[in-house]
């Protein structure tokens, strides 16, 4: 049976990847992306529906939201695949740090309009995490902007614990009503993840040696189509993270419930939306 799958970050890396291999299984794939033009490629290749988002804007989310409630009247699968590491303090014209939004608040945006689409489709909902979460996060419920203390590297470990903690609150609200929630780490990815960032991140993901100790994009985007075709409760566990398509071990902070909740009242604040 064909269902329809939106995969935000989807022109390029493990988003186009996948993309591929979903429409390869027959499913109604919607590709999400910030580029025009890398966007229209895929789409076009691949002959499927596509929406033009930047998440560094909120209002750009917004639109998005309101356009995939108006074309498709079941969306079973969200999966919030984009992301990525950014080289020095930004703030969007929301006033937020640029990679917090981009990697957490604005796909928790996107997941909060469309929620009553997503309960009655018995949506799966997929968070693109990382093992950045348990190496790199300082995480501050109080600083989420990281205001007082930056590094790129702690920014993006806490963005990815963030999506991780999400994951368990969406479950835990909304999982009794239908929607099962996962999120994953896809591995260290030959693509352009790293393209925005600087030092040691950039060296790892443009180094022509080190990159060849990189796990291929086709590898990475079949760990979101696993989860994508798979069926919860029976191929994977509700709330979990995976890596390797196993549960994976995390941040310490992951089990934390009380944390989880009031990150998800912060994130509601932050976004303008009802908790």
């Amino acid at each position: 049976m064909s269902r329809t799958i939106v995969i935000t970050g989807a022109s390029d890396g493990i988003g186009a990847a996948a993309a591929r291999q979903l429409h390869a299984a027959g499913q109604q794939v919607v590709v999400v992306g910030r580029d025009p033009d890398k966007t229209a490629r895929i789409a076009d290749e691949l002959g499927v529906d596509r929406f033009v988002a930047d998440f560094a804007v909120l209002d750009e989310v917004r639109a998005l939201a309101a356009d995939l409630r108006a074309r498709y009247s079941r969306i079973d699968v969200l999966a919030n695949n984009a992301g990525g590491i950014i080289d020095r303090r930004r703030s969007t014209v929301d006033g937020h740090e640029l990679t917090f939004q981009v990697n957490h608040l604005a796909g928790f945006l996107l997941t909060l309009l469309l929620r009553d689409r997503l309960l009655d489709s018995g949506a799966s909902v997929i968070q693109t995490s990382s093992v950045a979460a348990r190496r790199f996060s300082r995480f501050d419920i109080d600083d989420l902007d990281a205001e007082r203390r930056f590094s790129s590297s702690t920014a993006y470990g806490n963005a990815k614990l963030a999506n991780i903690l999400f994951t368990a609150e969406l479950q835990r609200r909304l999982g009794p009503s239908g929607l099962s929630a996962v999120a994953f780490h896809p591995g260290a990815i030959a693509s352009g993840f790293a393209s925005a960032a600087r030092g040691p991140w950039r060296w790892m993901y443009t180094n022509p040696l080190t990159r060849r100790l990189l796990t291929p994009v086709e590898v990475g985007g079949s760990r979101l189509t696993w989860l994508a075709l798979g069926r919860p409760g029976a191929d994977w566990r509700p709330g979990a993270y995976y890596a390797e398509n196993r549960i994976s071990r995390t941040h310490r902070l992951a089990a934390d419930p009380q944390l989880a909740a009031r990150l998800w009242e912060r994130s509601a604040a932050m976004v303008g939306v009802e908790p």
